[in-house]
């Protein structure tokens, strides 16, 4: 395969200072694990320093000058992330610790006051386990039942499966967009237009898909999205919840406290106007404000630009993996229809994930092994845990070569050894 001029990676990569750094061995730092955590450019660094060391104060609460630039900054942060996912107002965006919290919020809020005994949630297999303990734990409140969407032989979500299953009583789909194992593209608008036939709503965990491409809530027609900063290139503790706001204006508060009040008396409240219903106590606001940071670089570069690059390397990767004896890889073929996320999970008969995840990191490189925090989509396909490498805009060939050159060195030295 012939390649042009890597501008992205050339462009991009002396922004993120991590980049430069070196193993303990003295090998140059090599991290596919990007879809575990992302690295933060120098820019989104300086927004939290520059918050700390010039504009530190709560927001809307105080008159000063410092509050009033804080709170300038923050709910500026809420803006960027409405335009990113072109939100009909910033009023639909509420931030949270992490998608997980997103995702909880939605559960207990909407989920306890809207679920009765016998109605149906809709999830996948492949789910994140964020995505899945959250409705357990409503399940139980509620008496509402969990019902789960498999898998086809292209490692794909099933449609006719999720087709078969949703039903009147189906309250909601929540999903995936691209799974964090198999990397599959899950078709959201197709499954939202079957879904609301049924009165159905639709949850989207997007934490994979909003670093990685345009993510479009009007265009996809769902009604929540989940969203974490720190795959998005910036700072953990901080992630938002986007909602339809008529669905918002129905759900009862998540947690209670300040900020989230209107008034408040010994024996009852009243509740603050949308977002900050669902924003009690002091927010991680320097980390919002740096989040926001990181969705501007990210729109500078071009997502439609990231997500060119990004395909060409994971073909490039498949391929690669594909020539290794013993490979497997899972989740679909180089050329599925649906597309496929920058990452690449597989495994070798015999030979436990780690130790391969050891042995890379010996020289340098970084990948990620275990269950992703996916047990249930593992014991689907009879495996305890795999090895996965992802990928982003900052990746180079150079680094996919020699992760597939000491991958190749490692399975020999197990094979031998073990």
């Amino acid at each position: 395969m012939t390649f042009k001029k890597q501008s992205l990676p050339e462009r991009t990569r002396d922004d993120f200072p991590i980049l430069s750094e070196v193993s303990s061995e003295g090998q140059p730092l090599i991290y596919l694990d990007h879809a575990a955590t992302s690295q933060k450019p120098i820019q989104v660094i300086n927004s939290l320093r520059h918050y700390y060391n010039h504009d530190n104060a709560n927001v809307h609460r105080g008159a000063h000058q410092l509050s009033a630039r804080a709170t300038e900054a923050f709910e500026g942060a809420r803006e960027i992330t409405a335009n990113f996912i072109n939100a009909s107002s910033a009023k639909e965006i509420l931030f949270t610790r992490n998608a997980t919290e997103a995702i909880n919020l939605v559960a207990h809020s909407w989920g306890g006051k809207e679920l009765k005994k016998n109605d149906e949630i809709l999830l996948t297999v492949m789910e994140h386990h964020s995505n899945l303990v959250p409705w357990q734990l409503i399940a139980q409140q509620t008496g509402c039942l969990l019902r789960h969407v498999g898998i086809n032989q292209q490692g794909e979500l099933d449609l006719d499966d999720l087709k078969e299953k949703l039903n009147e009583k189906t309250k909601l789909i929540s999903l995936v967009h691209i799974s964090n194992t198999l990397g599959c593209c899950n078709p959201i608008a197709e499954i939202t237009e079957i879904a609301h036939k049924y009165g159905a709503l639709v949850l989207v965990d997007a934490c994979q898909s909003l670093a990685h491409q345009t993510v479009d809530v009007t265009t996809l027609n769902i009604d929540f999205l989940a969203g974490s900063s720190h795959k998005l290139c910036g700072p953990t503790g901080i992630g938002f919840l986007w909602a339809r706001e008529e669905l918002l204006e129905s759900m009862p508060p998540f947690l209670g406290g300040g900020e989230m009040i209107e008034e408040v008396f010994l024996d009852s409240s009243t509740w603050a106007g949308l977002p900050h219903k669902f924003e009690a106590g002091t927010p991680a606001i320097g980390e919002a404000i740096a989040m926001g940071e990181a969705l501007k670089y990210l729109k500078q570069i071009s997502l439609e630009e990231i997500q060119s690059w990004e395909k060409l390397i994971t073909t490039y990767l498949l391929q690669g993996l594909e020539s290794i004896d013993g490979v497997k890889i899972l989740g679909p073929p180089t050329n599925s229809q649906s597309g496929r996320g920058a990452l690449a999970t597989f495994y070798v008969k015999n030979i436990h994930a780690n130790d391969i995840a050891e042995l890379l990191d010996s020289n340098g490189v970084c990948i990620r092994s275990g269950h992703h925090c996916c047990q249930p989509l593992h014991r689907y396909y009879g495996l305890q845990a795999t090895a996965r490498a992802s990928l982003s805009f900052t990746t180079t060939i150079n680094e996919i070569d020699f992760f597939l050159k000491e991958l190749n060195s490692a399975i020999t030295f197990l094979k031998k050894h073990s």
